[in-house]
């Protein structure tokens, strides 16, 4: 490959005219290679076929179409429009129409020792219990020393916000004056930026804790740089090749993970590992109070006609006496208490990323009373049975052809027994038995005629 200088040389000896071969020895070059800049010179690139002002038109709908991606926009304008476009040239036209933003140069950020930590989240997807599920992941970095404390939630609310930051502070042992977040509405009530107002009870969380959240500018995520480039490496070294068996061992996993190999590894801009950095930061935190405050929330409940109330659709059980009654449910990280007019009644481990789950304690629940079952003899039943062969077997007919136990049934044949006398009883009985006659009312006139002289006084004709 011949330099530009070269080529311009040997042309302005060929238009001097001068032979190749001469300008070959002069140069100390082939005659082959001068052959080919000669020949190159006469050459004229061909012009694009391509009519720029109609790709003109189309790359606006385009750009917007094919999100702003040149290859997807080169393969639709072959497909669709029948267009040929060199890649450079569609590339030139984008530039050309500001379609695409020129790449700004952003800040470097610098802080002192104590001075920033930054939180923020992003949705992973995790193997739990066999089941490929979406779990949050919350992250805190000390912006001097990057030492990262990271946890997952099977959703985060301003609940799991306190719960995470409570964890985070513990684990770095002090907090640094100021948190920088994004503009989600878990933490940020209304307003972006400079603009943003913090919601009342995370601000009033915070000023406990001693530190102020501080919201970057919309489309700045780079100023929370420290604690964006973690999820990617989370991602994609804790994460990968791991199965969990529930929410427990995973962030027990995790808490090994950020101890043991994130903040032990050398970072290059530190020239250190995060661990020794943090040394060196940690006398620079503000220190938490002696008393921490414990992080839950208050729910209130009507206990069911099961004797349960329902939390995150599981259910807890109750005293039966509190069946209609109202109760305050504390909600935990770990635990679920339930309160009845300021006392405690029942306390539970929580169930964290389950649905439908049920903790029923038997000291709360007595035994139901049960019906009798349709296979159990009824006490009308249990008169009867026994005295004679022939009744026991009219019994078992008439059951058969009842509902259920036949308890009315019986219960009108024992009112027939014991209303007339056992032979005219017993003798109805047979006949009845013996002609498959099971209708109460011909059985009761059939004893009548059995015994219409004995207990009745007829009149006799003179």
């Amino acid at each position: 490959m011949i330099s530009q200088e070269l080529c311009q040389t040997i042309l302005a000896m060929h238009r001097n005219g001068l032979a190749i071969r001469q300008i070959a020895q002069q140069l100390k070059l082939s005659r082959n290679t001068v052959r080919e800049v000669v020949r190159g010179s006469r050459e004229e690139p061909a012009p694009i076929a391509v009519p720029l002002q109609p790709l003109v038109d189309l790359l606006p709908e385009l750009y917007r179409h094919c999100r702003g991606n040149a290859v997807r926009i080169q393969e639709v304008l072959h497909l669709e429009h029948g267009l040929e476009v060199p890649y450079s040239t569609l590339t030139r036209l984008i530039r050309q129409e500001s379609l695409r933003k020129q790449p700004q140069r952003v800040g470097e950020y610098h802080f002192a020792p104590g001075e920033e930590m930054q939180h923020d989240t992003s949705p992973h997807r995790v193997m739990l219990g066999g089941t490929q599920v979406t779990a949050h992941c919350a992250t805190l970095v000390l912006a001097y020393s990057r030492r990262l404390f990271a946890c997952y939630f099977p959703v985060f609310t301003r609940f799991e916000a306190k719960i995470f930051l409570s964890e985070a502070l513990r684990f770095m042992q002090g907090a640094c004056s100021r948190c920088v977040i994004d503009n989600s509405s878990v933490i940020v009530a209304s307003g972006s930026g400079t603009e943003a107002r913090i919601a009342a009870e995370m601000d009033a969380f915070a000023a406990t804790l001693g530190f102020a959240f501080m919201a970057h500018a919309v489309g700045r995520p780079q100023r929370k740089g420290r604690v964006e480039r973690p999820f990617h490496y989370i991602e994609h070294n804790f994460l990968a090749g791991r199965s969990f068996a529930d929410w427990d061992e995973l962030n027990a996993e995790l808490l090994r993970w950020c101890r043991d190999g994130a903040n032990q590894k050398v970072k290059r801009v530190l020239g250190t590992t995060p661990e020794a950095a943090y040394l060196m930061e940690r006398p620079h935190l503000t220190a938490l109070p002696e008393n921490f405050p414990p992080v839950f929330q208050i729910e209130h409940r009507v206990v069911d006609l099961e004797g349960c109330i329902t939390l995150e659709r599981n259910r807890y059980s109750a005293p039966d006496r509190l069946i209609g009654k109202r109760v305050d449910v504390y909600k935990h990280d770990r635990q679920v208490r339930i309160f009845f007019q300021g006392r405690q009644v029942a306390e539970y481990r929580r169930l964290v990323g389950q649905r439908d789950g049920r903790v029923i304690l038997p000291e709360h629940h007595r035994e139901l009373p049960r019906r009798p079952s349709a296979t159990t003899p009824s006490e009308e039943e249990r008169l009867l049975t026994g005295m004679d062969a022939a009744l026991d077997d009219y019994l078992i007919q008439i059951k058969s052809r009842a509902h259920g136990r036949g308890v009315v049934r019986m219960r009108r044949l024992l009112a027939l027994k014991r209303t007339y006398p056992p032979e005219p009883f017993m003798a109805a009985i047979r006949t009845a038995r013996e002609y498959g006659l099971f209708d109460l009312a011909r059985l009761e006139r059939m004893i009548l005629k059995q015994v219409a002289g004995d207990i009745f006084a007829l009149e006799v004709d003179a």
